[in-house]
C-alpha cells in the first residue's frame, strides 16, 4: 500500500503536509536515489522540473531543486509549462526523471507532484512505493557530487514544435475560428502560439494567471465561459484546458459540450473510416455504456480499466494498443505521445473532422451519450463499501435500472469522496438509482 501517492502523485493543500517544502526536499532526494539506481550507471543523472502557475509553485520547486541535488541529479528546470511537455522533455533531453508541480484541476489552494520516468511515462506501484522507503534517509554528499541547477530556457519553444508537427502537413487551420480556454494555467502561452502558428483565427480566455486564478471558474471544469464566449464572437468550436494542459474537452459552434468519450471516439472513428485502426480501444470504469456499444458496432475491441489515465496506459501497454482515455478529457495516442496531452488531443480531433469534412457537431452526433449521474459525496470516516447495506442497495438500484444500466460506487484517490456513478438510457431511473445509494451511505 503506498503512504502518501494517490492514483496521480501526491496532492494536498499546500503548506500542509505533505505539500510542504520539508517534505518535497525529502521526496525529491528518494526520488533522485530510487530513480537513477533503476537507470544502471549514469555519470550524472538529471531530472527535468516544470510547473503549472500556482504560486505555491516557487516554494516546491526550490525544494525539489534542493532534494535533487543534494541526491547527486542535476536538474533542469521549465518554468510554467504543461505537464505532457515535461514527459516530452525528458525524452528529448535524455533525462533520467520527469516532475511537474501541480494538482491539475483543483484551485489554486492545492498543489501536487507528478513524476514520469525516462521514457515519459507515469510511475508504476512498485517505484512509488520504493521511494516512499527513502522518504525520510537523506545522507550527505561529498561536494563534488552534489547536482547543479539551471534553466531550460528554450523548453516552451521545443515543446510547441512538437505539437505542430503532430497535425499533419498537407491539413491547416486557416479557416478555422477557436476559442481557447486556457484555465489560467500551464497552456496559457503554448496553446495560443500552436494554435495560432497552424492558422487558426483564436480568442483567448483564461490567459492571465496571476498564481490564484488557475482553474478559476475556468477550464475544463467549468464550461460555461467557453460556450458563452464561442457563440459571442461566432466561433466554429471552443477548447478548454485543465490547469496542467493534460486534459481537454470541447464545445461545438452551438455550444454543445464535448467529453473526453466523444473526443476519443471521434479521433477512432476517423480512423476507421481512413482504415488505419490498429488493435482495440481502452477506457475505464466511467466510460459511458454509449461508447462501448459504438465500438461494437465498428467490430474495435474495448476493455475498461479502472480510473485514472497511468491505468488506462498500463492496460493500452499490455495489449499493445494505441487509443485509450477518460470521459474526464485524458486522452491516449501512444503512437503520437507517451501520456496525455490536451493540446496534441485537440488537434487530433480537428485533423479527423478536417478529413472527414465534417463539423465538430456532425461528429458528435454520431454518438449519442446515455444519461450519466455522478455525486460527489464527502467523507470523514473510512467507509466500508462491501459492507451488506451498501451492497445490497447497489443491487436495488440496479434492479431498479432494469439491469440495462450500470452502477460504480468507488472512492476517490485525490480527495476525501465517495462517488456514486449511475448510468442509464432512462435518466429518471439513473437519477433514482443514484439517490437510493446516496440514501444508503448517509443513513
Amino acid at each position: 500500500m503506498r503512504k502518501y501517492f494517490g492514483t496521480d502523485g501526491i496532492r494536498g493543500k499546500a503548506g500542509k503536509f505533505p505539500i510542504t517544502a520539508d517534505f518535497f526536499s525529502k521526496l525529491a532526494y528518494a526520488a533522485g536515489k530510487v530513480l537513477t539506481n533503476r537507470v544502471g550507471n549514469i555519470k550524472k543523472p538529471s531530472v527535468i522540473i516544470g510547473k503549472d502557475t500556482r504560486v505555491s509553485g516557487y516554494m516546491l520547486e526550490s525544494a525539489l531543486e534542493a532534494g535533487f541535488s543534494a541526491a547527486g541529479v542535476d536538474v533542469y528546470l521549465t518554468g510554467p509549462i504543461p505537464t505532457p511537455a515535461i514527459a516530452y522533455l525528458t525524452k528529448a533531453m535524455r533525462a533520467q526523471v520527469g516532475v511537474v508541480i501541480s494538482a491539475s484541476h483543483n484551485l489554486f489552494q492545492d498543489n501536487g507532484i507528478k513524476f514520469f520516468s525516462g521514457d515519459g511515462l507515469k510511475l508504476d506501484d512498485s517505484i512509488e512505493i520504493e521511494i516512499e522507503k527513502y522518504i525520510d534517509s537523506i545522507e550527505g554528499l561529498d561536494s563534488e557530487e552534489i547536482g547543479k541547477a539551471k534553466r531550460v530556457e528554450d523548453a516552451q519553444g521545443r515543446y510547441v514544435e512538437f505539437c505542430k508537427n503532430t497535425f499533419p502537413r498537407n491539413l491547416n487551420l486557416d479557416n478555422l475560428k477557436i476559442v481557447l480556454d486556457c484555465s489560467n494555467g500551464a497552456t496559457y502561452q503554448v496553446a495560443p502560439k500552436i494554435f495560432s502558428e497552424l492558422g487558426a483565427h483564436i480568442t483567448k480566455v483564461g490567459v492571465e494567471p496571476d498564481g490564484k486564478n488557475i482553474n478559476q471558474d475556468c477550464g475544463s471544469t467549468h464550461l460555461d465561459l467557453l460556450k458563452s464566449k464561442v457563440k459571442e464572437v461566432n466561433a466554429d468550436l471552443g477548447i478548454a484546458f485543465d490547469g496542467d494542459g493534460d486534459r481537454v474537452l470541447m464545445v461545438t459552434a452551438s455550444g454543445d459540450i464535448v467529453d473526453g468519450d466523444q473526443l476519443l471516439y471521434i479521433i477512432v472513428a476517423n480512423e476507421c473510416v481512413q482504415n488505419k485502426i490498429k488493435g482495440g480501444v481502452v477506457g475505464t470504469l466511467m466510460t459511458n455504456l454509449a461508447m462501448e456499444e459504438a465500438l461494437k458496432e465498428k467490430n474495435i475491441p474495448f476493455l475498461r480499466s479502472n480510473v485514472g489515465d497511468r491505468y488506462v496506459s498500463e492496460m493500452m501497454d499490455d495489449n499493445n494498443w494505441i487509443y485509450g482515455g477518460e470521459n474526464s478529457g485524458h486522452i491516449l495516442l501512444k503512437d503520437i505521445h507517451s501520456t496525455g496531452d490536451g493540446i496534441i488531443s485537440a488537434l487530433q480531433v480537428i485533423k479527423a473532422i478536417q478529413e472527414r469534412k465534417i463539423s465538430l457537431q456532425d461528429a458528435v452526433n454520431e454518438i449519442k451519450l446515455y444519461p450519466q449521474i455522478l455525486v460527489n459525496l464527502p467523507i470523514q470516516t473510512d467507509l466500508n463499501l462491501d459492507s451488506e447495506v451498501i451492497q445490497e442497495s447497489i443491487k436495488s438500484a440496479e434492479t431498479l435500472m432494469e439491469s440495462k444500466g450500470r452502477v460504480l460506487l468507488r472512492k476517490s484517490g485525490t480527495e476525501p469522496l465517495i462517488r456514486i456513478m449511475t448510468e442509464c438510457k432512462d435518466f429518471d431511473k439513473a437519477m433514482q438509482a443514484n439517490q437510493l445509494i446516496k440514501n444508503a451511505l448517509e443513513a
